[in-house]
């Protein structure tokens, strides 16, 4: 009888499809520490080209002085604990994750951030 016989392990992948490394995750870690201080999540599509276009906007509006990094790379978005994009990162804290921001909404999240 089948019905009691021996469980099968179930393996979890990883987040980025078990693609990661030591070297890719030190990458990863490596690129979150570093670089722009504002950043933008996500593959490419429109919604995260939307979240940045926004975000760059409400940085002249408030003439801030910050390059936007948009990283794509799903390692290094996974490195952030982001499973839902576009997200936007500001000073190395995700502040916003699957959903697109209007620029008066970022303007609000970098104001009370940097203000």
């Amino acid at each position: 009888m089948g019905l009691f016989g021996r469980k099968k392990e179930e393996t979890t992948p990883c987040c980025c499809g078990g693609n990661c490394n030591a070297q890719t995750m030190e990458d990863a870690e490596k690129a979150k520490r570093s670089g722009a201080s504002v950043k933008v999540l996500g593959s490419g599509c429109a919604k995260c080209n939307a979240l940045e276009a926004a975000t760059l906007e409400a940085l002249n509006e408030l003439n801030m002085d910050a390059t936007v990094d948009h990283v794509t790379d799903f390692t290094q978005i996974a490195a952030y604990g982001v499973m839902t994009t576009p997200a936007l990162v500001v000073d190395g804290k995700v502040v916003s994750f699957g959903k697109v921001l209007k620029k008066d909404e970022v303007k609000a999240i970098l104001s009370k951030i940097r203000g």
